[in-house]
């Protein structure tokens, strides 16, 4: 059985203290100006019917790319382990993934590649998001695994995705419920 990473944020433990961008900053040398993720404050409704919700966004990896789809060169690529990842050897920085991406996931980086989030893969497991959140908001793993957590939230909690009229079956998923 092949991996798939699945991100799985609960949104009612995220306090939008911006942990994740540092701590995903320091890991993967992300300079300044620049970030593979951000937190997004939300507010919904009128007052005094009002909701709100904190949320770590970045690339959300998704089935089907249209980053990857879009990419004159095969920089932008799917990993085995399902992940959308850029090789920096190929890629021209045309930007045609930036315009394709419908998260605002990446940007180029001042040595003219693209990046973004990668899930870590150097970090087996895990990713420096997951391992920095002081609230443990953030879940990540194998949703192939049936033991795995992401797969427990994925079975046992009411999940919803960003922009899901996209139609990108995005693998980063926040609780609602």
């Amino acid at each position: 059985m092949s991996t798939r990473y699945v991100m799985i944020l609960d949104t009612a433990k995220c306090v939008a203290c911006s942990a994740c961008v540092v701590g995903c900053k320091m890991e993967n040398r992300v300079p300044d100006g620049y970030f593979r993720d951000w937190v997004v404050n939300e507010t919904r409704g009128t007052y005094p019917n009002l909701t709100a919700e904190n949320r770590s966004e970045r690339c959300n990896h998704c089935e089907k790319a249209p980053c990857v789809d879009n990419c004159p060169t095969g920089a932008s690529y799917h990993a085995e382990d399902g992940t959308v990842q850029i090789a920096r050897d190929k890629c021209s920085g045309c930007k045609n993934c930036i315009v394709a991406c419908p998260y605002g996931a990446r940007y180029v980086h001042p040595e003219g590649f693209i990046d973004k989030c990668t899930f870590c893969p150097h970090i087996e497991g895990s990713t420096s998001c997951t391992m920095i959140c002081p609230t443990e908001c953030i879940t990540f793993g194998d949703a192939n695994d049936p033991e795995s957590d992401v797969s427990r939230l994925l079975r046992e909690r009411q999940l919803k995705t960003v922009h899901p009229e996209a139609g990108t079956w995005p693998q980063v998923y926040y609780i609602t419920g």
